[in-house]
């Protein structure tokens, strides 16, 4: 009967010092996806190279962590001609700045299944404050986390001569993210 007590109270505690966080990134079911409107009309596309690493537990959100890196030289207009513009010295200058990165500093429930992130967006070597609404929905072992954020390319000076006439390019770029995340069992 002792025995039985001390392997149950074992049991106990090391499910106690285990937690399920949200943290391996499925690459090839994910999306980053932009938004905007040019002379009024809107536009999208998307990034296709880009990594993230992540941590979240909404039981535990003190620890919570996001760095995602983008391969900006991958983004995807729908035309090659766009491709190439925006890769050029006025827009991304990728030769100068091959990636953008966004880094999380803290997260907060917003209720329901709803969250905000915050951090710093760092393009063309400007890091620039940004926050982020996202969606967390977990389904077993897997989770989706959708989400978007509204950055202003001029900060970041992005379009540059010509191109810093929003009435050509609005300022207003939406991005969104749709992450598919594994969990791992995490010692804490």
């Amino acid at each position: 009967m002792k025995k039985l007590f001390y392997t149950l109270c074992l049991l106990g505690l090391t499910s106690a010092t285990y937690a399920t966080e949200f943290t391996q990134i499925v690459p090839a079911k994910s999306s980053l996806t932009f938004g905007y409107k040019q002379m009024g009309v809107p536009m999208d596309g998307k990034f296709g190279q880009f990594t993230a690493q992540m941590r979240f537990d909404p039981a535990q959100l003190t620890t919570a962590q996001a760095r995602i890196d983008v391969n900006l030289a991958s983004i995807d207009t729908g035309s090659s001609e766009a491709n190439e513009e925006v890769s050029g010295k006025l827009w991304f200058n990728t030769r100068a700045f091959p990636n953008g990165q966004f880094v999380s500093s803290s997260v907060k429930a917003l209720g329901g299944n709803r969250y905000q992130t915050f951090g710093t967006l760092t393009l063309k070597g400007k890091a620039v404050p940004v926050s982020a609404i996202f969606t967390f929905k977990p389904d077993g072992a897997t989770a989706i986390f959708d989400g978007t954020f509204v950055l202003k390319r001029l900060d970041y000076g992005i379009g540059e001569g010509i191109w810093t006439d929003i009435s050509t390019v609005a300022n207003e770029i939406q991005i969104g993210f749709h992450f598919i995340v594994n969990a791992g069992a995490v010692k804490k």
